[in-house]
């Protein structure tokens, strides 16, 4: 199963500010066991909300905003994106990354099997596909 571990944004990562090396150094080495064990698919930090633009879609058609974003709250400064057995996986990896005040938010993806009666059997495959396609360019341990 996949998900993804949505990091929430805080004041400081909204400011800008970078982490310290050590966090940094902790970092590394927490992705560098993800890469072994064969469950990162993908993962980074975002530059804050200042530098982003925001699509609108309404009846009245497609709106760009420009950052910055009031609030952090719904607010995200990365994320991860695992390739893990079940969520009691993801969680225990993630209770293992050198977080510090700060709160993550554990997804998991749809899959194309969610869609069985929804969609047809032919995009259900096609969808199967693009996945396929997705794990096979996956970083690999």
């Amino acid at each position: 199963m996949r998900v993804m571990v949505v990091v929430k944004a805080s004041r400081e990562s909204e400011a800008g500010e970078m982490p310290g090396a050590e966090l940094i150094s902790e970092m590394g080495r927490f992705n560098d066991r993800l890469i072994a064990a064969g469950v990162l698919v993908d993962g980074a930090g975002l530059h804050p909300t200042a530098k982003a633009k925001r699509v609108k879609y309404s009846d009245a058609g497609v709106t760009v905003i420009d950052g910055p974003f009031a609030g952090t709250k719904e607010t995200i400064s990365g994320y991860w994106i695992l390739n893990v057995k079940s969520m009691d996986e993801a969680v225990e990896w993630i209770r293992q990354a050198p977080m510090k005040d700060t709160a993550v938010d554990i997804r998991p993806f749809f899959e194309p099997e969610d869609f069985a009666g929804i969609a047809t059997p032919d995009l259900i495959e096609q969808e199967k596909g693009w996945r396929e396609d997705q794990l096979a360019k996956a970083p690999k341990a």
